[in-house]
């Protein structure tokens, strides 16, 4: 689960981490406010800030540095509401619906700080570099050996000489390095107390008065944790998010929509990316990532026909089914009654391997609908690309 940079701000200063002092705003009144009230207390300028579920805001033109109320009242009308388009969310881009209105910093260098599970060593990884406010993954792909990284130990967590090695890494001042171990302690107790699976503070600046603040962060949350974290919970905002993927999760369903025309109905993620990929191979496209899982029902399996038949993109259905936990028939009963029930009109294409695999064809046999099966996963992937180009 994502969260907003002022949501993530606001959990990282309760961890002692010093952020700016900074408002969210969700009208244009509240953000001329926050702009007065910061201005007021001293503050040099104020930054007004594009609260989306992406990076590059700056680039979109999410993020203008201004020195007074009224170049911050012009900013915030000229942020708010707009389709803020970057890298991260696709052309169709992402409507800016709240501003983080913040003081400005006396900036004297950016750097970068990053933790993240290393899944090859099964240990949480902090990273930094002096490459701060640019995307780490160009950093990584143009000069790997810019970012440090400090593996840690789950059973001492990261020590104070770790914290040392990194502040030296990034090439701090000798008065800076004390006050970022703190600051690095301080993050690794907020990334593991809240089970969050990511936490970047992309730029973590030091000030020309040898302070230290995160200027931004960016938090995300392992979802299966979310049941020991009720406030973090509340935090989601499905505003940012498709409304497909949305309707799925109330369902357990596992859903990722794509610009595809065919539509994908699996059970377990490995075989969904094994259809996209056959789907491709086909000369087709996958529409979605749809994973039913292992023990679906069959009002589960209609809600998830209702999904895919949403995209209006979705010219053909292809479910492939490995019948484990799920048995085949069960799985066939529910695609009878979603197809009739729904009244589906675009081309399934099935295949059908497992148990009870028999019962399930003859299952789809004496239904008397037009249902199409594969023998094989190439075979159907075949059919079912067929089938899209012919209802295209």
């Amino acid at each position: 689960m994502k969260i907003h940079e002022y949501q993530a701000k606001t959990i990282l200063a309760k961890y002692g981490v010093p952020v700016p002092r900074g408002e969210v705003a969700n009208l244009l009144p509240e953000a001329a406010e926050a702009a007065r009230t910061l201005l007021a207390n001293g503050a040099s300028g104020v930054v007004v800030k594009a609260q989306i579920h992406a990076g590059g805001r700056g680039k979109g033109g999410g993020v203008k540095v201004v020195r007074n109320l009224a170049d911050a009242e012009a900013a915030a009308k000229s942020i708010l509401g707009m389709q803020l388009v970057t890298h991260q969310t696709g052309p169709v881009g992402q409507k800016v619906q709240r501003l983080l209105v913040e003081e400005t910093a006396a900036i004297d260098r950016e750097l970068y700080l990053g933790i993240v599970l290393d899944r090859a060593t099964g240990k949480l990884v902090f990273m930094a570099s002096q490459a701060g406010g640019m995307e780490i993954e160009e950093v990584a792909a143009k000069d790997p050996d810019a970012i440090y990284k400090e593996e840690i130990d789950p059973s001492i967590g990261l020590a104070a000489y770790q914290g040392r090695k990194i502040a030296f890494a990034l090439g701090l001042k000798p008065t800076q390095v004390n006050q970022a171990v703190t600051f690095f302690q301080s993050l690794y107790k907020a990334f593991v107390e809240t089970d969050a699976s990511l936490l970047e503070i992309n730029p973590f600046i030091t000030t020309k008065d040898d302070k230290l603040f995160a200027l931004d962060a960016k938090m995300t949350f392992d979802d299966n944790a979310l049941f020991r974290h009720p406030e973090i919970k509340a935090l989601r905002d499905v505003a940012e998010e498709d409304p497909l993927e949305v309707e799925a999760s109330k369902y357990a369903l596992n859903y990722i929509k794509l610009d595809g025309s065919i539509a994908c109905m699996v059970n377990g993620a490995g075989l969904a990316m094994a259809t996209m990929d056959i789907i491709q191979y086909a000369g087709g496209s996958p529409a979605n990532f749809l994973d039913v899982g292992g023990g679906a029902t069959q009002e589960q399996i209609e809600h998830a026909f209702e999904i895919l038949l949403s995209d209006k993109n979705v010219k053909a259905i292809f479910i492939n089914i490995f019948g484990g936990i799920l048995r085949v028939d069960r799985l066939a009963t529910g695609v009878v009654a979603a197809a009739r029930n729904l009244n589906v009109t675009v081309p399934i294409v099935l295949r059908l391997e497992g148990t009870n695999v028999e019962e399930g064809r003859q299952i789809l046999k004496d239904s008397g609908l037009n249902f199409q099966v594969g023998a094989t996963m190439k075979e159907a992937a075949d059919l079912v690309v067929a089938a899209a180009k012919a209802g295209a």
